[in-house]
């Protein structure tokens, strides 16, 4: 079986002491399976790690004067790229943090977790940004076709486009990283080692897409493709055996989205795009608030995606049991 995919669940690691009282049995029966801590309790203790290193490392940053100053000086109705760094730069580092120490917990390794550091920006990486900016252009293209966007001409100069290109590549980058290794990584492997690998990818792609909702101008239909992008990630995952395809193709499309079309990504709005765009005509072709990803168009390109893994990965052998 390759790495990272091997179920969290399939190695003894304890299962509770034969004898002792009917009530210490039932307690062993609520915490320990066959084969160790239970996936939901593996869970709890994973998030709430999570939200520990989150506290203690925004803790440290309130201590740090010119930091706070910058901060607050920021823009609260568009992001921009210092604050998409800064913010998922936390998030990022806190998930990995909590992970890390799970590793020992379950004596488990990252790779086990579908994100093994020796692909770090490999092969596999470069293949997914392509593909995803590949998959962007033509929702752009499909949505353009109905007289629904328009490019508008040049928004920066030659240096600031790629001071902005360079830092929202980054940005998105440690997005599709935190997202992809929570959602597709951590929680999707020790969910999958308790219910199975594809429920617990539906209800990740639930939950990915419900958190969605939190967003400015984001809806309904948003929030159902973002859950839908996130089945389609997952089905990289169990046709490579890794996360790190759907790492690039999750930045290069949200690059893509934000920067180089210039166009609302999940809703938002971002300070420094390359273009004047525009979207107009109905929600249904448009997006409306949510941009391209309110778009019906969304769930054809999403299809014609997950064909092309179908074909570009074909199932040599059942990766996940």
């Amino acid at each position: 079986m390759a790495s990272g995919l091997t179920p969290i669940d399939s190695q003894s690691s304890g299962g509770g002491v034969p004898g002792g009282s009917s009530f210490q049995r039932g307690v062993e029966r609520i915490f320990l399976g066959p084969n160790g801590i239970r996936a939901g309790w593996r869970l709890l203790i994973a998030i709430g790690l999570f939200v520990v290193f989150a506290l203690a490392i925004q803790m440290v940053m309130k201590h740090i004067p010119p930091l706070q100053a910058w901060q607050r000086a920021q823009s609260r109705t568009v992001f921009t790229p210092g604050l998409l760094i800064l913010s998922e730069g936390v998030a990022a580092l806190s998930l990995v943090l909590a992970a890390l120490v799970m590793t020992f917990i379950e004596k488990r390794t990252f790779a086990d977790y579908g994100w093994p550091p020796n692909e770090a920006f490999a092969k596999r990486f470069w293949q997914g940004v392509p593909y995803g900016f590949a998959m962007l252009t033509v929702l752009m293209a499909l949505i353009a076709a109905l007289h629904g966007f328009s490019h508008g001409g040049w928004a920066l100069g030659r240096a600031e486009a790629v001071k902005y290109g360079f830092l929202y590549l980054i940005g998105f980058i440690i997005v599709a990283i935190y997202e992809e290794f929570a959602f597709r990584g951590y929680l999707q492997a020790t969910l999958a080692s308790g219910i199975g690998f594809w429920p617990a990818a539906v209800v990740m792609a639930i939950v990915f897409g419900a958190i969605h909702l939190g967003n400015t101008g984001e809806a309904a239909i948003g929030a159902l493709s973002a859950g839908s992008f996130g089945l389609l990630c997952v089905f990289t995952l169990w046709r490579t055996g890794n996360i790190w395809f759907a790492i690039g193709m999750h930045a290069a499309w949200d690059w893509g989205e934000t920067y180089f079309y210039s166009v609302p990504d999940s809703g938002q709005a971002a300070q420094g795009h390359l273009l004047n765009s525009s979207l107009q005509g109905p929600a249904w072709l448009a997006g409306g608030s949510v941009g391209p990803e309110g778009s019906v168009f969304v769930f054809l390109v999403l299809g014609l995606a997950a064909v092309g893994i179908h074909y570009l990965f074909p199932s040599k052998e059942k990766l996940f049991q």
